[in-house]
C-alpha cells in the first residue's frame, strides 16, 4: 500500500524458471503455496500458475472518444509521396481527411492517408504506430517531439 497499488488486485505467484515451478502447471516442489486470489472490476479471479495470471490480466480500455494526441516519434520525407510524420497515437482516431495541427509550431493541415506497417488504414485507433501523410508541409516544419492534435 505504502508504494502505490492495492496487494489485493495483484496476483503474487512463487515460481522457478529454472525448474519450470508453477509456471504452466501447479509444481509439486511447492506443496505450501495454496494458490493466489485477485480482486478485479468484474470480481474474484483464482489461479496457482503464472500463466493463470497473465491470463487473469483485464487489458486497458483505449481512449479512443477522447481528443487526437499523437507525439511524433520521426518525419520522413518520401519521394513521390511527399512528408510522412511517424508516430504512436495515445488517444483519439486519425482518418485521412482529418486536419491536424502540430504542437508547438502550430502548422496546421490536412492528412491525406494514415498507414500501419505498409499497409493503408482507415483509421488508427489508440496503441497503433502510424505514419500518415500530410499536405503542403515541409520536414523543416515538422520534427520529433511535436504533437499532432
Amino acid at each position: 500500500k505504502k508504494v502505490g497499488y492495492n496487494p489485493k488486485s495483484v496476483a503474487f505467484v512463487p515460481i522457478s524458471g529454472w525448474h519450470g515451478d508453477n509456471m504452466l502447471e501447479e509444481s509439486p516442489n511447492m506443496p505450501w503455496y495454496k494458490g493466489w486470489t485477485k480482486e478485479t472490476k468484474a470480481g474474484v479471479v483464482k489461479g496457482k500458475t503464472l500463466l493463470d495470471a497473465i491470463d487473469a490480466i483485464e487489458p486497458p480500455v483505449r481512449p479512443s472518444d477522447k481528443p487526437l494526441r499523437l507525439p511524433l516519434q520521426d518525419v520522413y520525407k518520401i519521394g513521390g509521396i511527399g512528408t510522412v510524420p511517424v508516430g504512436r497515437v495515445e488517444t483519439g482516431v486519425i482518418k485521412a481527411g482529418m486536419i491536424v495541427t502540430f504542437a508547438p509550431t502550430n502548422v496546421t493541415t490536412e492528412v491525406k492517408s494514415v498507414e500501419m506497417h505498409h499497409e493503408q488504414l482507415e483509421q488508427g485507433a489508440p496503441g497503433d504506430n502510424v505514419g500518415f501523410n500530410v499536405k503542403n508541409v515541409s520536414v523543416k516544419d515538422i520534427r520529433r517531439g511535436n504533437v499532432a492534435s
